[in-house]
């Protein structure tokens, strides 16, 4: 199984300059617990915005960088796959696997079609940003869980996890 996961604000914007464009401790958190345990896949700008490399998960980043795959050659806790085409390969080899999709855009572009579930937290605010999700069409899908949460101490804005699943054809 595919999962996207994701944080956007009410414009769909997920980035800037490498970065995430807000702080909001809650959606790590939301994060880590579905992500955990499971094969995360990533571009290298996520990869290289990440502040180490995160516990639990095996990094799959797609990445023509051959420094990037000398880097972590030896580290068995990242893969460093050169090509849309031999990521799907290793997608089909793990299909056993729940597999968390966690940025950037073009990644998210070239895996729209495969993806069964959507893990999405909609922050109800607008930040400056330079990167947008992709489109989803999100009537193949349908909403099995959603939590509404207020800003607290720690979270600044109002924001929603909400997880979508794929439509049976």
């Amino acid at each position: 199984m595919i999962t996207f996961v994701w944080a956007e604000d009410k414009k769909h914007q997920i980035g800037i300059d490498g970065h995430l464009p807000w702080r909001l401790p809650a959606d790590l958190h939301h994060f880590k617990k579905i992500t955990y345990g499971h094969p995360i896949i990533m571009g290298r700008k996520t990869f290289t915005s990440l502040p180490h490399i995160l516990p639990g998960r095996t990094h799959v980043v797609l990445s023509t960088s051959q420094q990037l795959k000398k880097e972590f050659d030896s580290n068995k806790r990242v893969l460093i796959i050169p090509s849309i085409s031999e990521l799907q390969c290793w997608i089909h080899k793990h299909e056993n696997l729940e597999i968390c999709v966690i940025g950037g855009n073009s990644v998210f572009s070239a895996l729209k079609k495969q993806v069964d579930c959507l893990e999405k937290t909609e922050i109800k605010a607008t930040f400056t940003a330079d990167v947008t999700m992709t489109k989803l069409n999100y009537s193949d899908f349908k909403i099995v869980k959603r939590s509404f949460h207020q800003p607290d101490n720690l979270n600044s804005y109002p924001y929603e996890f909400l997880t979508y699943m794929r439509k049976e054809k």
